[in-house]
């Protein structure tokens, strides 16, 4: 089914609302959503974190989540709108782009992991549409583990894509 601009400017406003959703700094909106009542203590991450968290996660149209980068694995959820691209640089500078939507026949996921230590965005692939997702991450989700992506040194670090992170960065 086909909507307009205005309708889907609606559904997107609908769950903002419903959902109590609010800005996120990489881009979109979202709601902390889930904080496991365990906390683990791991070597790796400076303190204490929740064993696991999720989030609501909403991209309208031309909006996009920029490139940054976390210490723990994260999962996407898909569940209405338009499908979105999650654009990964992986360690080795590979650039990776995995389809999360609910069309199978054209190589779209429900769910696609992002590993730890990779540089990632994300993007609407229907600019009139929407993205309502969730986002799961273990160990859980804490501002320390997470940086955003600055153009200048990704550019620099991963010359080869530099069109993808001018892109999906915000300007200096």
């Amino acid at each position: 089914m086909v909507y307009s601009l205005p309708i889907l400017n609606k559904f997107a406003k609908f769950w903002i609302k419903k959902l109590n959703l609010e800005k996120h700094p990489e881009g979109g909106y979202f709601v902390n959503t889930y904080r496991s009542d365990k906390t683990i203590d791991l070597r790796d991450y400076n303190g204490v974190r929740y064993a696991c968290t999720a989030i609501y996660y909403l991209l309208t149209g031309n909006q996009f989540s920029s490139f940054h980068i976390m210490k723990s694995d994260e999962i996407w959820h898909f569940y209405l709108g338009s499908s979105i691209t999650l654009h990964i640089l992986d360690s080795k500078g590979r650039l990776n782009e995995k389809i999360l939507g609910p069309n199978f026949n054209d190589g779209e996921r429900l769910q696609v992991v992002v590993k730890s230590g990779c540089w990632f965005a994300a993007s609407v692939n229907e600019k009139k549409s929407y993205s309502l997702l969730g986002c799961t991450v273990s160990p859980g989700f804490d501002y320390r583990d997470w940086k955003m992506g600055d153009r200048k040194l990704l550019t620099k670090m991963y010359p080869q894509h530099k069109w993808i992170i001018e892109k999906y960065t915000k300007p200096d």
